[in-house]
This record gives structure tokens, C-alpha cells and sequence, in this order.
């Protein structure tokens, strides 16, 4: 471990809030190793101090503690890491938080961003799964030069896995189902077929992810701002 990495370490265990770290554990915001209890807005800060430097963010998620690697998902160069690192840091997913970090402020702007959604989602891993869903939803809304149709090809996988009744999992199904139906007025009708498909499905998970969705998809706050955007994009 080199010195910056241990001048890092020693500014979060500086932070370490045990109050905060047992209120995580109610949000599911666990560990195998350590949680110190350092909220979100110091690390972003510590983050935006530090710049891109993904071999430091390597170093800190070798140490197992949650806000070192969450801070590895907010310094690694999404230019840079290589796509056996992206891997690797999968199977050390244990919380849906460090997940959804990485694949919102890492992973989505990587090359291999939409190749690896549609690797992770076939996983059987929880947090595997879930980090491939929430890439497809995280991507559904900043990858604003991919091409609708891309999207929609996700909705087989979408409705595939929609019986899968692990918590964390479900959760990021409807994610990506609800983000695909708000991406654009071409992939709602999609995204709605889809969702009404799930919800004759044989399974609570399924009927809870197609009824959450459509509650927001069918919604006329929804659709009257996919109709202003798609007239903003014609001028």
C-alpha cells in the first residue's frame, strides 16, 4: 500500500462516525469488512480533491471498506480502468450502494458500458444482476448519442428477469424498465407493452415491478414532458 493510499485511509477513519455507520445498516448499506460511517458529502469532496487516479481507486478497493471503495468508484477514469478491473470489482459487490456508484459514476461512461449490462444482468450473482441493470438504467439516461432502438432491445431482458424476487435485484428491473420508458416518446409505447407483458406474469415480483411502472410511465406528468422534449429535439 503506498503512501497516498494510506494518507486517504487515514483521512476516513479521521470521519468515522459509528452513529452514521449502525443508521447504514437500516438502508442496507453493509459490509463484509468495514463500514466507518462517512456520509456522502465529504466523500465527494475528498473526491473532487483527489481527480481521476485509478490506480489510488485500485489500491483503496483492495482495503474492503465501504467508503474507500465507494470513493474508488468516484475517482477511477472511466477512460482508463480496464474492463478485467470492472469484472473483478463486481464479485466484491455486497450492498446495492457501492453498486449503483459505480455503474452511475464510473462504469456507464466506459467503452464497454452497454457490452457489460447485457453480461452482468445473465449473472446469477444478486449484485451482479443488479449492477446490470442499474448500468442499463443509468445509461438510459446519460448515453443521450445512442440510438433509441439500443434501449429497447433491453426489454427482453427486462421482462426475462422480472421473476426474480430478490430485493435488490427487482428493484433495479424496474429501474431500467422505468428509465427506458422515460427515455424518449419512442421508447414509452415499448417500455408500457413491456410492463403489462410482466404483469400477467405468475410472480409478486414481476406484478410489483409492471405496476410501479406503468403508475409512472402511463402517468400524464410523463408523457406531457416526453411530448415537450420531443419537440424541443425537432427545432
Amino acid at each position: 500500500m503506498n503512501s497516498l493510499t494510506n494518507t486517504v485511509l487515514t483521512e476516513l477513519y479521521s470521519k468515522a462516525n459509528s452513529k452514521n455507520a449502525e443508521g447504514m445498516k437500516r438502508y442496507g448499506i453493509t459490509s463484509t469488512k468495514k463500514v466507518l460511517g462517512v456520509s456522502a458529502k465529504p466523500l465527494f469532496a475528498m473526491a473532487k480533491r483527489l481527480g481521476k487516479n485509478t490506480d489510488l481507486a485500485i489500491e483503496l478497493w483492495k482495503t474492503g471498506v465501504y467508503e474507500a471503495r465507494i470513493l474508488s468508484t468516484l475517482i477511477a477514469d472511466p477512460n482508463k480502468i480496464k474492463k478485467s478491473t470492472m469484472n473483478a470489482w463486481i464479485k466484491d459487490f455486497d450492498n446495492w450502494a457501492v453498486c449503483d456508484c459505480a455503474c452511475m459514476h464510473c462504469f456507464r461512461d466506459t467503452p464497454y458500458a452497454h457490452e457489460l449490462a447485457v453480461t452482468w444482468v445473465k449473472r446469477k450473482q444478486e449484485f451482479v444482476r443488479r449492477a446490470g441493470f442499474s448500468m442499463i438504467a443509468t445509461l438510459c439516461v446519460h448515453d443521450k448519442k445512442m440510438n433509441d432502438k439500443v434501449f429497447i432491445k433491453y426489454l427482453p431482458l427486462v421482462k426475462k428477469y422480472a421473476a426474480d424476487e430478490r430485493q435488490y435485484v427487482k428493484k433495479a428491473v424496474n429501474w431500467a424498465l422505468r428509465q427506458i420508458g422515460k427515455r424518449s416518446l419512442y421508447c414509452n409505447p415499448y417500455a408500457v407493452k413491456a410492463a403489462k407483458e410482466i404483469k400477467k406474469m405468475n410472480s409478486p415480483s414481476a406484478k410489483w415491478i409492471a405496476s410501479d411502472a406503468l403508475r409512472e410511465l402511463q402517468s400524464p406528468a410523463v408523457k406531457k414532458r416526453l411530448k415537450t422534449w420531443a419537440k424541443r429535439s425537432k427545432k
